[in-house]
């Protein structure tokens, strides 16, 4: 069994039963994360895996800080013995560096797993952003109205989501560029 499906596997054994829907978003974030993956060339695999694991953090008997990016990618580490990359892909997709901040959490974030930079970051935060909580495609902007809408005014989710939505979209839009290129 390669790297891709013990990740698929251990998402699904996560999340499918206590929450189904957060398996559907994983699902088609894993599926777009492929679809991408050439962009990435020999760190596909790593890239599609940590989008596979990149909301196992929700995962009721995981939540410990309450930051579902840095709760996964602990699991991932020392449970799980996951590859490093793919655990500070997990710890930081989709500008989870500006919810550690707003939660007191970044020195903790950034100490435990080095910041992940370039076009492989840009790829799976294209892959979760641009997929519904059902594992659809959707547009970004939609996304991110989605999450908001979701968490509501004032949340501290919401409130890292609409600070981070220009960097989200900035990694959204480069990546669809190389897609667009052929």
């Amino acid at each position: 069994m390669d790297q891709v499906d013990r990740a698929r596997d251990l998402a699904h054994s996560l999340l499918a039963g206590p929450i189904p829907r957060r398996w559907a978003h994983s699902q088609g974030v894993g599926r777009k994360a492929a679809s991408v993956a050439h962009l990435v060339g020999d760190q596909g695999a790593v890239m599609v895996a940590s989008a596979w694991l990149h909301d196992v953090g929700y995962a009721p008997d995981l939540v410990v800080t309450g930051m579902h990016q840095l709760d996964g990618a602990r699991y991932l580490r020392d449970v799980a013995k996951v590859d490093d990359l793919v655990c500070r892909l997990v710890a930081h997709h989709s500008c989870a560096h500006i919810e550690a901040r707003n939660r007191g959490l970044a020195e903790q974030l950034v100490s435990e797993f080095p910041p992940v930079e370039g076009l492989l970051s840009d790829a799976i935060t294209y892959a979760d952003m641009t997929t519904t909580p059902d594992g659809e495609p959707v547009e970004v902007e939609q996304r991110l109205g989605e999450i908001l809408s979701r968490y509501g005014n004032g949340d501290l989710v919401a409130e890292s989501i609409r600070e981070a939505s220009p960097l989200i979209i900035g990694a959204v839009r480069r990546v669809s560029v190389l897609l667009a290129a052929g």
